[in-house]
């Protein structure tokens, strides 16, 4: 199939499972070549031994600078270049505590893969995607970074830290590398079936998204389609946040 990403060297962070990985095999089914970058490097290279055509995995830390320098090295030796770099690497932290029962550690922790993780992405990245003839990023927040929930404040904290770092890369780089953040509500991934409790999220009551959705969303706005689209947060959260709580 021939598409706009067609030839295009897609870099995606946290591909070694959950929407990191539904991005990088849709990207392979649009004729992209994935880079699947993981701390978990054995599943980012099972990951892509079972992908369509050329994709490459590299372990990679996105909390760790040099490592993130590295594997955005790597790419550029093995491939030469990086066209659309997309940031899923996150972690969720502690679920249902009080903000006065979280610890600096696990804090600390959440802020450092979803906020700096994507940080360091893009600062080794960014000279790479400014070459690129339309270079775009698009970073993986939440809609936990627009509506909040009780129990879950390093969380929503991060996402919406996300949001805004898109925003205030998209007015350093318009013209030359355009940045957009997706934010969607539940993924039915290993993550959230873990914070959740749940084998599965069938009668859950509400609806959930499948990972394959969530990267439909994030390659449209990484593509040459999307081009009038910079510096936006896209909600995909099935309406929810349309609907006022208000009791009357």
């Amino acid at each position: 199939m021939s598409s706009d990403l067609d030839g295009l060297v897609v870099f995606v962070t946290g591909a070694a499972s959950g929407i990191g990985a539904a991005v990088a095999r849709r990207a392979a089914d649009l004729g992209a070549t994935p880079v699947l970058a993981d701390h978990d490097g054995d599943g980012a290279e099972e990951q892509a031994s079972a992908l369509p055509g050329r994709a490459l995995a590299v372990a990679a830390d996105v909390t760790d600078e040099s490592s993130m320098a590295s594997a955005v090295e790597a790419t550029l030796h093995r491939l030469g270049r990086i066209d659309v770099v997309v940031t899923c690497a996150g972690v969720s932290g502690p679920v249902g505590s009080r903000l006065e029962e979280v610890r600096l550690a696990d804090w600390q922790r959440v802020f450092a893969v979803n906020v700096t993780g994507a940080y360091l992405t893009l600062r080794h990245a960014l000279p790479a995607l400014r070459r690129a003839p339309d270079g775009s990023a698009v970073l993986v927040a939440s809609d936990s970074a627009l509506v909040a929930t009780a129990g879950m404040v390093p969380y929503c904290a991060s996402k919406a830290a996300v949001v805004q770092l898109a925003r205030a890369l998209s007015a350093e780089t318009a013209g030359q590398v355009r940045v957009n953040t997706v934010c969607p509500s539940i993924v039915d991934t290993p993550m959230s079936r873990g914070d959740l409790g749940r084998n599965d999220f069938a009668g859950a009551g509400y609806p959930v998204h499948r990972p394959e959705d969530i990267a439909e969303h994030i390659l449209f706005l990484a593509s040459t389609r999307a081009r009038g689209i910079h510096g936006a947060a896209l909600t995909v959260d099935f309406g929810y946040s349309a609907r006022s709580g208000f009791p009357a």
